[in-house]
């Protein structure tokens, strides 16, 4: 059995403004990381910084890129993430996010079930900032620093 973390959620603003809030570090600073080290952009390779752990540093690279349709990345050297957007009839878009595969065992569950969370708070964390203009992670993980 494999495991494979799929979170999706439906956001009411135009697909352009979804897909540059996934692809510019300076909205995503917004709703999802400290720091990056660039624009997610095909054949480059970025560094990601986390508000709540600021001295974990993620690596992201093989990314690859299809305006307006999907965003997919390679993290933790053997881990892809796929963002997928389908605009509806009403110009609303649903945002599907699905990462993976991991073998099933006692590391990878733990893994399974981080980033499940990790991913269904980020939908919501994109979509308050998208619709409201909040930043709904700020000062929600600072239990998590100790």
């Amino acid at each position: 059995m494999k495991l494979v973390i799929n979170a999706s959620i439906q956001i009411q603003k135009p697909i352009n403004e979804i897909f540059e809030a996934l692809v510019n570090p300076e909205k995503m600073t917004q709703y999802f990381i400290s720091e990056s080290t660039g624009k997610l952009e095909e054949n480059k390779e970025v560094k990601w910084k986390w508000p709540e752990f600021p001295e974990h540093e993620s690596i992201v690279n093989n990314i690859k890129i299809v305006e307006n349709v999907s965003v997919s990345f390679v993290w933790d050297n053997n881990t892809t993430v796929k963002i997928c957007l389908e605009e509806q009839a009403d110009k609303s878009v649903v945002v599907r996010v699905s990462e993976g595969e991991k073998e099933l065992n006692d590391q990878n569950l733990e893994w399974f079930s981080g980033n499940t969370f990790g991913w269904a708070n980020f939908l919501a964390c994109l979509k308050a900032y998208l619709e409201y203009g909040i930043n709904l992670r700020k000062g929600a993980f600072e239990f998590m620093r100790s």
